[in-house]
């Protein structure tokens, strides 16, 4: 092959590949934005800062506390201890209790249950303490009553947590909190007393999940000072079934001593038959 031939096939290679950039070539305008983006570009510390685990672990309450927004706002100025009557109730629900913090650091003296003596629920747990302890907050949250009743729970504080639990302290001296007050979990909020329907100094304390007294040891090791998990799942059979409990148990304790009476008077009655038959052989 001839050095002209060479040189004509190069020239013919060049002229194809000048033809091939002029057929596919960007347009200017998008040359001109790719090459400011990378002219501008920045280190991403300089827009962006590494956030401190508390700031968020702060984030993930906040987000968890907007998923419960509605519940938290709910008739939040009734001034009943159940301020969600009429509100439908999930079947289940999980529940973060992670943060909690024990209210006072005595024992449980009396349980949530079936008071026969009294015939009716006890709704809480009473907790042991000395008139002017502590009472601090079991949850991060919102204060939403602070009221005395005379014949009942005596001086108690009400607060609306963010996990959608509310609390409540009864029988209380001195309240150190007011209604709309935002609480964090182990906040003093009131001291301990002995008012209202109470036998002896105490903490009355309830666990609520949209009104329904659950049993707080269900949540919480009070002997320890802990959650048992830290997800409660609400559970609405275990809570009806735990509400029937005490009044069907009193039923069939009823229905035993009728069935008992009656057994007795039937017993009685052949009884009484067998002496007649046998007073007539004799005669």
């Amino acid at each position: 092959m001839t050095f002209k031939r060479i040189t004509a096939i190069l020239m013919a290679a060049a002229a194809v590949a000048l033809s091939a950039q002029a057929q596919y070539r960007l347009p200017s305008s998008h040359t001109r934005q790719h090459e400011s983006l990378l002219s501008h570009q920045r280190p991403a510390a300089a827009d962006y800062k590494v956030q401190p685990k508390d700031n968020l672990m702060n984030d993930l309450r906040e987000r968890e506390s907007l998923q419960d927004d509605e519940l938290f706002n709910y008739n939040f100025s009734s001034q009943s201890v159940n301020a969600y009557q009429g509100m439908a109730i999930p079947a289940t629900r999980d529940i973060n209790v992670r943060n909690f913090v024990a209210p006072v650091k005595g024992q449980v003296t009396s349980p949530y249950g079936w008071r026969a003596s009294f015939g009716r629920m006890h709704r809480g747990v009473d907790l042991r303490l000395s008139v002017g302890d502590t009472v601090v907050s079991a949850f991060d949250g919102k204060v939403r009553l602070t009221k005395f009743e005379a014949k009942g729970y005596g001086y108690y504080v009400v607060v609306r947590h963010d996990n959608g639990l509310e609390t409540v302290y009864g029988h209380l001296s001195k309240f150190l909190v007011k209604p709309g007050q935002r609480i964090r979990a182990g906040q003093p909020i009131a001291l301990g007393g002995n008012t209202g329907r109470s036998t002896g100094p105490h903490l009355h304390f309830e666990t609520r999940f949209l009104g329904l007294a659950v049993n707080p040891e269900a949540i919480i090791d009070f002997t320890h000072g802990v959650t048992h998990k830290d997800i409660f799942t609400f559970n609405k059979a275990s809570y009806d079934k735990s509400q029937k409990y005490g009044p069907r148990k009193k039923q069939a304790t009823a229905s035993k001593a009728k069935k008992a009476s009656k057994k007795a008077t039937a017993s009685a009655k052949k009884s009484k038959k067998s002496s007649k038959k046998s007073s007539k052989r004799r005669r």
